[in-house]
């Protein structure tokens, strides 16, 4: 006999994901390469780079990338709060894409 220990979730968790893109701007302040294992790594968030325009000058990484994540709430907000906490300039646009039957 196969015994299935099954735990319902509480009532208040939302899942719901979006998809997102984020627009960030390097300052200098932090590498793009550990901002972008911090996102993965630490937030356990998956992202596709779409473009990057990075430039790097002693040790310091500016310029400006857009990632493709799908998040619910709950991460994104996490993410923004870790932004802005680096002081890091970005912009979140949730993504619609037009489906034809």
């Amino acid at each position: 006999m196969i015994t299935t220990n099954v735990q319902a979730l509480p009532k208040n968790v939302n899942l719901i994901r979006k998809e997102l893109i984020l627009e960030v701007e390097l300052n200098g302040k932090m590498k793009f390469d550990h901002l972008l294992n911090a996102i993965y790594q630490q937030m356990g968030i998956c992202y596709k780079v779409l473009s990057a325009n990075v430039e790097y000058m002693n040790g310091n990484n500016f310029g400006s990338f857009q990632l493709y994540i799908n998040a619910t709430q709950e991460e994104s907000q996490e993410l923004e709060f870790f932004l802005n906490n680096n002081k890091l300039l970005n912009t979140t646009v949730e993504y619609t894409c037009r489906k034809y039957s």
